[in-house]
């Protein structure tokens, strides 16, 4: 089960009924977090989450309503003692601006490690689910964000009987791993399935409407993206300004295949999303209104 937040929806500037864009999502006793903005932490605290186990915070790009939350972030990670690492992923500048903004938080009892996206595609693996960053096309370098969880073909005990492999062993093999026999070597491909549907969780804001996006959502389960403006008569502005309207965001949704669709990052002049959703279902029957603290369960479904 992957656990998803979408802590706070607005773009631009914190207001008092929104907080800046930012996403957690859980997995496996690991929390990532994608963008820290201005007011992260209190969002944090209104969804009942402790900022202090939080093993990953990406970032989209370096804009202040995504990354000016960092250094009270760090504090206050530091504050309630933690001493693992945190890693940091985000286009290149990673280790130029964390530094910069590190000088109003120069002292903390864990390291910090950096690492840049040098690539347009580039894949981060951890145990048990991959990170996947792609470029977008906004102003300044900008990534979007798969969490993808895959899932292991089924388990056939009956193979693994034939090939002469005790039961005992059997873990080892839904594992990944092998196993030794008197007949010889034992893979887990020679006992499992073909893979099953795994978990997929796709994030971009500040952005045009691009193949990449299409591509790396395709098939998601939940794709969170964009949509600064609602009504589609600033689709100049969304276009001079390198942001997508409510209509955009739906038609990728539509592209890309995804089961359901949340907006975000709202300008400050938005003040009620739902307003404009009729429109976007007409393109997108599933797509929904981001709200702070909108939270969802993403399971692996049953399969044979």
């Amino acid at each position: 089960m992957l656990e998803v937040c979408l802590l706070g929806t607005g773009g631009m500037m914190p207001l008092p009924y929104r907080w800046l864009t930012a996403l957690m999502a859980r997995y496996n006793g690991t929390s990532i977090l994608i963008d820290c903005g201005e007011g992260t932490q209190i969002a944090l605290r209104e969804k009942g989450w402790s900022p202090k186990p939080i093993d990953v915070i990406c970032f989209t790009h370096y804009h202040a309503d995504h990354i000016s939350g960092l250094p009270g972030m760090l504090l206050t990670m530091g504050n309630a003692e933690r001493t693992e690492p945190l890693l940091l992923i985000g286009p290149k500048g990673l280790v130029r601006t964390v530094n910069a903004l590190r000088v109003i938080a120069p002292e903390l009892p864990f390291e910090i490690q950096c690492m840049e996206i040098t690539q347009p595609e580039q894949s981060f693996s951890f145990e048990g689910f991959r990170i996947e960053a792609f470029r977008v096309n906004h102003s300044v370098p900008c990534y979007g964000y798969t969490i993808a969880v895959d899932r292991i073909g089924r388990f056939q005990p009956e193979k693994a009987m034939e090939l002469g492999v005790e039961k005992r062993d059997w873990g080892k093999l839904q594992k990944g791993g092998e196993v030794v026999t008197e007949s010889g070597v034992v893979t887990s491909d020679m006992v499992l399935g073909p893979p099953r549907k795994g978990i997929k969780l796709t994030y971009c804001t500040d952005t045009r409407p691009t193949d990449s996006i299409v591509k790396n959502a395709a098939g998601a389960d939940l794709f969170i993206c964009e949509g600064m403006y609602g009504e589609q008569e600033n689709l100049d502005k969304a276009k001079g300004y390198k942001h997508m309207t409510f209509q955009e965001a739906a038609h990728l949704a539509k592209a890309a295949e995804v089961t359901e669709l949340w907006l975000t990052h709202y300008s400050p002049a938005l003040t009620r999303a739902e307003d404009y959703m009729k429109d976007v279902r007409k393109i997108f029957p599933a797509a929904y209104a981001g709200k702070d603290g909108k939270t969802v369960d993403l399971c692996f479904t049953e399969e044979a």
